[in-house]
């Protein structure tokens, strides 16, 4: 579960925000920690601390910020074990960045 973090929203505007059914990121970390479900998670640092590598034609691309210009910008990810995409969006609904930012589910490739 990628953590995504919309700068344009106004925390401070009671009207650009649903909290209902979110948990205190702590409450939320506490219960699927229990849970079994959060396997682990962390923030990560804002995208103007990203460096991007690329290679192209036998030459190495560094260059600081992130890969793409982006309205959201990624803070953090979680790895979920849930039964199915079902339970995986139950679980990201309670997440306070749900009301505030986004969260995106992607699940592994399997072998």
């Amino acid at each position: 579960m990628l953590v995504t973090l919309d700068p344009s929203h106004d925390a401070d505007d009671p009207s650009s925000a649903d909290p209902t059914g979110t948990l205190d990121v702590d409450d939320w970390v506490s219960k699927y920690d229990a849970a079994g479900v959060r396997l682990m998670g962390n923030q990560v640092r804002m995208a103007e601390d990203a460096t991007s590598v690329t290679r192209r034609r036998g030459e190495l691309l560094v260059t600081d910020g992130p890969y793409a210009e982006s309205r959201e910008w990624i803070v953090g990810f979680d790895v979920l074990q849930c039964a199915d995409l079902d339970e995986a969006i139950r679980v990201a609904s309670e997440h306070p960045m749900a009301a505030s930012g986004r969260l995106e589910l992607r699940p592994f490739v399997e072998d």
